[in-house]
């Protein structure tokens, strides 16, 4: 990305070097070299006739002046962009870089492929994809849309939309049921050896709905540990244990007879999937086809009873 010295453009680097800050990490986001990004400041600070940034070898932090400007950088920036969008709109189809940030397993099996076929119908739409289970700040990072899956945190400045329910199902091998019999009911999960997916030191209770009450949590025994989903499933093909999983992990296993699904008559919890993008007086174009191409295409994968639900343009 290459900017011209004017306002605008420098205006647009001061806001980056601020989030991300330093120089050298701007630079290397907008494709500039370190001094380039210094002369952007320069530029704005000779301009106003204020000092932006006091600067040492080691840190950067803004004057008070700095931070108001900055404040008012980023409304001015957010207009520009809505006025561009504006103009994008007229043309009639989407266009420009679409940032996304997604879960990866997710992300690879389920939202990939819907957005490449939006690109795909959209050749002027190009593609920047992040696959990690990191929460991103979108203004920070600079990501147009994040997909979520699960309950969501603190959506200050966000608007959400639920464009899927994926499905929970509990699997083993026919040769870990041949073994040692399949659990009949809830109750009997806790004489099981269970595969269990950890995420940093919190270990997620099986979940199981009840009619208007609180959903039923279980925890069968384990030995085994991981907070990778597919391994888990490995794990669950080889007859280690039961695994709990959302139903488009183990599609294939499932069609083959690898995996079967236990307690099939007790209702499988389900997980929401938000698109979540930052509030704005103008959704792009090409943030609009997105949630709208995702809202038809990922209830496909989630199951047939997992239809998205929710107000197609509202909070959700």
């Amino acid at each position: 990305m290459v900017f011209n010295m004017d306002r605008l453009g420098s205006m647009a680097v001061f806001v980056k070097a601020v989030d991300l800050g330093s120089f050298a990490a701007a630079a290397s986001a907008l494709g500039v070299s370190g001094p380039m990004v210094g002369k952007h400041i320069r530029f704005l600070e000779e301009r106003l006739g204020v000092r932006l940034l006091n600067r040492t070898t080691r840190r950067q932090s803004l004057t008070d002046f700095g931070r108001a400007y900055y404040e008012r950088c980023r409304v001015v920036l957010a207009e520009a962009d809505a006025a561009d969008a504006l103009a994008a709109d007229q043309l009639g189809e989407p266009r420009g870089r679409l940032r996304v940030t997604m879960p990866e397993h997710f992300g690879r099996r389920c939202v990939v492929p819907v957005l490449l076929q939006l690109a795909r119908r959209y050749p002027a739409l190009e593609l920047d994809l992040s696959l990690g289970d990191r929460l991103v700040d979108l203004v920070e990072e600079g990501f147009d849309l994040a997909i979520r899956t699960g309950g969501l945190a603190d959506r200050a400045g966000l608007i959400a939309r639920r464009v899927a329910r994926q499905r929970m199902v509990v699997c083993a091998a026919p040769g870990y049921l041949a073994a040692h019999g399949a659990p009949t009911d809830l109750d009997d999960l806790a004489r099981h050896e269970g595969i269990i997916y950890r995420r940093s030191a919190r270990i997620p209770q099986w979940l199981f709905p009840r009619d208007g009450r609180p959903a039923v949590e279980v925890l069968p025994r384990h030995r085994i540990q991981l907070d990778d989903l597919e391994t888990i499933a490995d794990l669950a093909v080889a007859g280690m244990g039961l695994a709990w999983l959302p139903s488009w992990l183990i599609r294939e296993q499932l069609a083959s007879g690898a995996l079967v699904t236990v307690l099939p008559d007790q209702p499988e919890y389900l997980y929401d999937v938000h698109t979540l993008w930052v509030q704005t007086p103008h959704l792009p174009l090409k943030v609009r086809a997105a949630v709208d191409a995702l809202a038809a295409a990922l209830p496909g994968y989630m199951g047939p009873r997992c239809d998205p639900g929710g107000d197609p343009g509202g909070e959700g």
